[in-house]
């Protein structure tokens, strides 16, 4: 079993603050596709080569964080990166920028096209189910968001931090990170994310507002083998 809920937060998301969007076999639980492709199980080597064959279908592809199941025959399990998990312990300073707008159905296409030009793979059309999303409209556009979630009872993931190339250089990262870090704070849940070590820029962003380094969590997918 995991040490920690943050050593396999897929799971723990799964079977508290999420258990009513789980889709779950014992211990192997996943969220609907159409709201996030991630797939958690309840300790590392956990048989679940039954469970899996219903929970996924051929033409889909799974992602795990941290605890990954032994891999049944005619199932490939691929190494993605090490991320870098990270929790902001503190309140972030505050900074200055436009009003900060709760995102809601009647925004989800604006999302849906931001998020598809920055923030591919891992937005699905309902994924705004998973929690709140918030972001800042300029002239009329959807220029930044940033939203919740994987998360347990005394934490919340932090999400889709992003912003339209043609706003870049504005803050409203900053802006939008340090008001929902802080809130979250509030309401007495420690914000926690995920970052590519490779994404400096986004790293930096992070580290600069009071957010540190928990862990290196290993990131990977999961999919039924090519046939031979």
């Amino acid at each position: 079993m995991a040490d920690h809920v943050l050593d396999n937060p897929i799971w723990e998301s799964l079977r508290s603050r999420h258990r009513d969007l789980a889709l779950r076999i014992g211990d192997v639980a996943r969220y609907p596709a159409q709201i996030a492709p991630f797939l958690g199980v309840a300790a590392d080597g956990a048989d679940i080569g039954t469970a899996l064959a219903q929970l996924v279908p051929p033409d889909d592809t799974v992602l795990l964080l941290g605890v990954t199941p032994a891999v049944p025959e005619g199932w490939r399990l691929d190494k993605l990166a090490m991320l870098a998990q990270m929790e902001c312990p503190q309140h972030m300073a505050e900074v200055e920028g436009p009003p900060i707008l709760e995102l809601g159905e009647a925004h989800r296409q604006d999302v849906l096209e931001l998020t598809a030009l920055v923030y591919p793979h891992y937005f699905r059309p309902h994924t705004m189910d998973l929690g709140r999303y918030f972001g800042i409209y300029q002239d009329g556009r959807l220029a930044a968001i940033i939203g919740e979630r994987m998360g347990m009872d005394e934490f919340q993931e932090i999400s889709a931090v992003c912003t339209h190339p043609d706003f870049n250089g504005r803050g409203y990262a900053r802006h939008l990170l340090a008001w929902l870090s802080n809130d979250v704070l509030d309401r007495g849940r420690m914000p926690f994310l995920h970052v590519a070590h490779e994404n400096h820029r986004a790293k930096q962003l992070y580290e600069r507002g009071g957010y540190r380094d928990r862990r290196d969590i290993g990131f990977w997918s999961l999919r039924r083998a090519a046939p031979l």
